[in-house]
């Protein structure tokens, strides 16, 4: 089969103005940039024209890879075969994943947004409009402390770090202002990766440009000498931040290699943020589709939750179904199978590994939404290792579809699309994880025990100190961001399955009072990740004529 890149440069895309005129959109409306792209402005989001929104999640990720982003593509691309006027809204990538091990976001195969070089490289300049930004704001704040330091900032407690679109472990503490006086104030300093910047997180979670600034004005950079927080607003620069970002603010218009629109826009890490597509993209894309696909990042423990709990409510809009991706490779990996092993045929450690998708449908199923298992098939699959899977999904009563979308594109998905379609009349009883009122910790107490299967919850010294800090500033009763690993239910990788008997340890507290959200770190959460010993930088290629090999 061909590579993924070799599959999109062969593809025959349409021109962007006519993915437009599939949703309505004027020729005043659309921003090209270039032929195949473009941004979109000046769309009514009126919640009573919302289309149906089905939400792609999975279970927790492993090394062989599960296809989240595959399915979401491929399923929109099955639904218009089935005559449905759809859109799918997806993340932007992140360049330091492109050249690092993980690779783009664009999914693979024949389910495949393009143009995928485009999308995985610069796009439309999103990332950078943040980037810039942000190392606006830190330019400001060091020269405030450099220029007499009106503001009383104490150096020692700076919390805005600078940002950067690339893995660079070696920016990950820095000192800065070193050498002469002119240089600035000497302190202890870091690099986060762009999408890990607040900044990300509300632009995502920003209804429109007005909320935007609102957000900004609201974001912490530092404490005071008297522990009190200084803000953008305190800056004064907000509105300098805005210019930068007005136009990132747009969402972003592609497509499929089916021809169907895809509004890719934004890209929140799926740890320390909430791991979803803009709220203005996903309400555009609702407003001009029937049905909308869409999908939240990592398995449904961090991503289903972040997006039911933190984008629900500004979004405006509930799920119709949520679409649980499963692979046999997964759950043969949560039932002990070692990775270089997965190929190899084995029933009974996929039944062992079950208990993982079984509770991921448990859990979705206590929001109150209708759930259908996404069987992504592989070649290494066998048929009995298919058919024990089915069998223990429908011994629950939940429909299962076989996903073939990778090779076969929209026709590979059709079961997918139809299994859908029968959902989404089921009635809905949608109820969050948590109250809003409940303070942070009684919040994740009810994550824990009722969704991860754990015991309870145990507070670090350093996490104490946060908790009191966010009392003292009204920040207790924000919603709360998990960041854990992805690996566990749990907040150690090592336990695979669905664990029972442990107990979360909380290191500590953020307040991202712009993205509106307490970030709860369980256990060592990396900013800026590094680089593998091979990275994928390595195989890239551009030859003289300026055609891309390497890039997936």
């Amino acid at each position: 089969m061909k590579t993924d890149i070799e599959i999109a440069r062969a593809a025959a895309l349409r021109p962007i103005t006519e993915i437009a005129g599939k949703l309505g959109l004027s020729a005043e409306q659309v921003i090209p940039y270039g032929t195949d792209k473009a941004k979109i402005q000046s769309v009514s989001a009126d919640r009573a024209d919302f289309g149906k929104l089905v939400l792609v999640t999975a279970v927790n990720p492993t090394p062989a890879g599960e296809g989240k982003t595959t399915v979401s593509i491929g399923l929109s691309d099955a639904l218009s075969l089935r005559a449905k006027k759809v859109s799918v809204a997806l993340r932007e990538p992140s360049l330091g994943p492109v050249f690092g091990m993980k690779g783009g976001a664009t999914g693979g195969g024949y389910a495949q947004v393009a143009p995928m070089d485009a999308i995985n490289l610069h796009f439309t300049g999103d990332f950078h409009a943040i980037e810039s930004a942000n190392n606006l704001i830190a330019a400001v704040l060091d020269n405030s402390l450099y220029q007499g330091n009106v503001l009383e900032i104490d150096p020692e407690r700076v919390v805005w770090r600078r940002a950067m679109d690339m893995n660079d472990r070696a920016l990950r503490e820095i000192t800065v202002g070193e050498g002469a006086e002119v240089n600035g104030i000497t302190r202890k300093d870091g690099f986060e990766i762009t999408a890990a910047s607040e900044i990300m997180a509300a632009l995502c979670l920003a209804t429109d440009l007005a909320d935007l600034k609102a957000r900004l004005s609201r974001m912490v950079v530092a404490y005071t000498n008297a522990k009190k927080p200084v803000t953008i607003a305190d800056l004064g620069v907000v509105d300098a931040a805005a210019l930068l970002l007005k136009d990132a603010l747009l969402p972003n218009l592609v497509q499929t290699l089916g021809g169907t629109p895809a509004f890719v826009h934004g890209g929140p890490f799926a740890n320390i943020a909430h791991g979803c597509n803009s709220v203005v993209a996903t309400r555009a894309a609702l407003a001009m589709s029937d049905v909308v696909v869409t999908e939240a990042g990592f398995g449904a423990d961090l991503g289903a939750e972040k997006f039911l709990d933190l984008k629900v409510p500004v979004l405006g809009k509930v799920p119709d179904v949520l679409v649980l991706v499963a692979t046999v490779r997964a759950l043969k990996y949560n039932g002990g199978v070692a990775r270089g092993d997965l190929a190899d045929e084995n029933v009974l450690a996929l039944t062992d590994g079950f208990q993982n998708l079984a509770r991921h449908i448990a859990n979705l199923q206590n929001f109150g939404l209708p759930v259908v298992v996404a069987l992504n098939r592989f070649a290494t699959d066998t048929e009995a290792e298919i058919a024990r899977l089915t069998a223990l999904v429908e011994a629950l009563k939940v429909p299962i579809a076989v996903v073939d979308v990778f090779e076969k594109g929209g026709e590979g998905g059709l079961l997918l699309a139809d299994e859908v379609l029968a959902q989404l009349s089921t009635p809905k009883n949608f109820t969050p994880a948590y109250a809003p009122d409940l303070p942070v910790v009684e919040k994740l107490e009810k994550l824990v025990v009722e969704m991860y299967g754990g015991d309870g919850v145990a507070l670090t010294d350093a996490a104490k100190a946060d908790l009191a800090r966010l009392r003292a500033n009204g920040w207790d009763k924000l919603p709360i961001c998990v960041a854990k690993t992805p690996a566990s239910f749990s907040d150690n990788a090592k336990l695979l399955g669905a664990p029972r008997n442990f107990t979360v340890t909380v290191r500590g507290f953020s307040a991202k009072a712009g993205a509106g959200f307490v970030v709860v770190y369980l256990g060592k959460i990396i900013t800026m990740p590094g680089l593998p010993k091979k990275p994928a930088a390595l195989g890239m290629t551009l030859s003289d004529a300026g055609e891309i090999s390497g890039l997936s």
